[in-house]
């Protein structure tokens, strides 16, 4: 088992008070596990920035399926990164628009440069890259 560690922080009292009200709400049990959850994030989130580790994520569009172009450069962007792109999702929404998402692993980078070409395609109405970790360096 790991040692834990205890240390104090201060911070203003209204801002505890919404953090409290925030991880309440949550469902946290209490203030440390969700104080380890923001500094996982804080890690997770560093890894990205830093570009050298391997990464996770997903990609999520919505499109009009009705634009031939952005179905066709869907397709050969995944090809185009057959390394990088683990697994795709695609769901329609109704008759003309549909839901893609894309699960991807490799350089924080690569896949940033990914989810651009993604997000960035005409007839994409909406886009988020969704940033995690591979988990290896996180205890």
């Amino acid at each position: 088992m790991k040692k834990i560690v205890r240390f104090g922080v201060s911070i203003p009292q209204d801002l505890l008070a919404k953090f409290d009200k925030i991880i309440d709400e949550k469902g946290y049990t209490n203030r440390s596990e969700a104080i380890r959850d923001l500094i996982r994030d804080f890690i997770v989130r560093h890894e990205w920035e830093v570009g050298d580790e391997e990464v996770a994520g997903t990609i999520t569009i919505v499109y009009n399926h009705d634009e031939a172009e952005v179905v066709k450069e869907l397709l050969d962007l995944q090809h185009d990164y057959i390394d990088e792109i683990v697994s795709s999702l695609h769901v329609h929404m109704d008759e003309h628009n549909c839901l893609e998402v894309v699960v991807v692993k490799g350089k924080a980078t690569r896949i940033k440069k990914i989810a651009e070409r993604l997000i960035s395609l005409k007839g994409v109405k909406h886009g988020k890259l969704v940033m995690t970790t591979t988990g290896r360096e996180l205890v």
